[in-house]
């Protein structure tokens, strides 16, 4: 009972102080309640009112974004990290969804928001060099589609396990910036990338979305595109784990997978995850090539190249 009536005063005082901020906002002394806002940050952090002190940041945010105040408002985005940070909070729905609402009024092209996205992200996995937390992507990838950023959300949603989600993504990508002999490379593309970051199951998800929604393409399978009945090969061939049968699709699709020389430097990675084909002793990729596959997959050795595979919009473009 104790704990209850001392949580419901500090939830009292943070409410007035919101209120006196507040009319300090309507009034235009943006300026001042802005500094307002990282003094009582810093009393609440000096007290461990760590609950107090994100919901007054997270308030605050939203209350400069709302008067367009990006500078102040993206300030305060970052403070609700750092209290995140600092408490050592746990990664919960409530907090990926309200670090995606900042996000999501954050202005497009600041390099404030490209920072928040990294560290928000960084966060989500505890401060590893993991890419970030599934659902953290998945509500990214969601933000970036409605603002048809269609290849930043592409990359976001290869990160999560929305593989339904992904694939309605690429239907409307593909329709309104792909070519119609380029149907089928947008979800080849997704399949493999899935493939090669272990998601056997978003890869399954995404082809059979895609192929059932996009308006050029006849239902299958088998389907009139060879590289359609190449993928759908493949996801059997994973499921039943031979490599004489995946040696074999390769071979015979070798046509249709000249058409990106990305193809086969990801069935590399995938003959070595599904089919225990051995790493190449010196790899057949290198340089710019070599660290885009590095983003995509995960495999960097340290902090730096997690944060590059966040802040890189999408690891490999397509034509």
């Amino acid at each position: 009972a104790s704990l209850r009536c001392s949580s419901a005063r500090n939830r009292g005082g943070v409410q007035r102080v919101e209120g006196k901020l507040r009319a300090s906002v309507e009034k235009g002394d943006y300026y001042e309640a802005h500094q307002m806002y990282r003094t009582l940050f810093f009393r609440y952090m000096s007290q461990a009112k760590h609950a107090e002190a994100r919901e007054l940041m997270y308030n605050g945010a939203l209350l400069f974004f709302s008067y367009n105040q990006q500078n102040s408002a993206a300030d305060l985005s970052m403070l609700v990290l750092e209290v995140l940070e600092k408490s050592e909070a746990k990664v919960e729905d409530e907090i990926l969804e309200n670090l995606a609402k900042l996000f999501s009024l954050m202005d497009q092209n600041s390099p404030e928001r490209v920072a928040f996205v990294s560290r928000a992200l960084k966060w989500s996995t505890g401060g590893s060099s993991k890419l970030g937390h599934p659902k953290l992507h998945q509500l990214l990838a969601v933000t970036l589609w409605k603002e048809q950023n269609y290849s930043e959300s592409r990359y976001h949603f290869l990160h999560s396990s929305d593989g339904e989600g992904c694939a309605q993504m690429l239907v409307e990508y593909s329709a309104s910036r792909g070519f119609r002999s380029e149907v089928d490379m947008f979800v080849a593309q997704a399949v493999l990338q899935f493939l090669c970051l272990k998601n056997k199951n978003s890869a399954s998800v995404v082809f059979s979305t895609y192929t059932e929604k996009h308006p050029s393409i006849e239902k299958g399978p088998p389907f009139v595109q060879p590289l359609l009945n190449f993928i759908w090969f493949l996801l059997l061939a994973v499921d039943g784990g031979k490599l004489t049968v995946f040696t074999v699709l390769c071979e015979q699709y070798q046509p249709s997978l000249k058409r990106d020389p990305m193809y086969n430097e990801y069935l590399d990675r995938i003959g070595q995850l599904f089919f225990g084909v051995p790493p190449k002793q010196s790899p057949s990729y290198g340089g710019l090539l070599g660290n885009l596959l590095n983003s995509l997959m995960g495999s960097g050795e340290d902090d730096d190249v997690g944060e590059e595979a966040q802040e890189d919009s999408s690891p490999i473009e397509l034509d």
